[in-house]
């Protein structure tokens, strides 16, 4: 029995260690500079150059938090399964591949929703439109 999978993720422009990398080299050049105010007796730019940091690390950490996001659905023999991967959060959905509904996206939509009686998930936030029709038929043409 073989297993279909189909893996949606968010774009990122850096990887982990390219922006890793990055940040070094930001707060390296923005400590010379503020150690170089410091020695010329300005001592203000201190403060600006902590608010500064600290607003740039808060903002590479929530980049961090969802660098990894993303989202599968995989076909198993009669089982469908969707994982959710969002903030270091791992969400699992089973749904049975012979009573499962694809409800194609309302238009101008970024998602669109499987479901099955009462459980319903919205999936394909990280792809275009086009790319989730294609997903779509995909998918229903391994359906049961």
């Amino acid at each position: 029995m073989s297993i279909r999978r189909w893996q949606m993720r968010r774009n990122c422009a850096l990887t982990p260690k390219q922006l890793l990398q990055f940040y070094i080299v930001l707060v390296s050049l923005s400590l010379i500079v503020a150690i170089g105010f410091l020695l010329a007796g300005v001592w203000v730019i201190q403060i600006f150059t902590t608010l500064e940091l600290t607003a740039v690390t808060i903002g590479f950490l929530i980049y961090c938090r969802h660098a990894l996001d993303c989202e599968t659905i995989e076909i198993e023999g009669k089982r469908l399964l969707i994982k959710k991967f969002i903030g270091y959060k791992e969400t699992l959905y089973e749904f049975n591949t012979q009573w499962v509904k694809i409800e194609p996206p309302i238009e101008g939509s970024k998602i669109f929703n499987i479901s099955q009686s009462s459980l319903r998930v919205e999936i394909g936030q990280f792809i275009r439109h086009e790319q989730q029709l294609a997903l779509i038929a995909q998918v229903r043409a391994c359906l049961g």
